[in-house]
């Protein structure tokens, strides 16, 4: 499996996001066309990680987890019926590194939704590293800002 294509333009949205979520987690994902090898669009998402909306560690701050709920998740969702389908789940790291840690794992692989992960490490304000993981979760792009 290849990384799908992020244009210039939505990593620069994502970068924004996830500092301006920062000390807290940020969360989202993006879009594209079914059969492509790029998105083309960022849903940026509220962490609802601090309503103790996380099925597996509701007991997390924002600042470790993060979790799309609600009217947020049910719109996700209803994408896989779209010609543009979500495509990327991303959400940031607090601590610099761009990983899935071991929740992150557990949470992609029971989701069962077919998409890659991107994980975007910020620290001191700075997007330091990110990323990008395949449907299996196995690593295919990192790169620097």
């Amino acid at each position: 499996m290849t990384a799908l294509a992020i244009p210039e333009h939505l990593r620069v949205q994502l970068y924004a996001h996830a500092i301006s979520a920062f000390p807290d987690e940020a969360c989202g994902y993006l879009t594209g066309p079914r059969d492509g090898n790029a998105v083309d669009s960022l849903v940026a998402c509220r962490n609802a990680q601090p309503d103790g909306e996380h099925p597996i560690t509701p007991e997390r701050g924002a600042d470790t987890g993060f979790v799309i709920a609600g009217a947020e998740l049910l719109a996700f969702a209803r994408t896989f019926d779209s010609a543009a389908p979500a495509r990327i789940v991303y959400h940031s790291h607090t601590n610099g590194r761009a990983y899935l840690s071991e929740v992150d794992r557990q949470m992609a692989i029971g989701s069962g939704y077919p998409v890659q992960h991107l994980v975007i490490g910020v620290a001191g304000g700075d997007v330091t590293v990110v990323a990008q993981f395949d449907f299996d979760l196995v690593e295919v792009a990192r790169w620097k800002p």
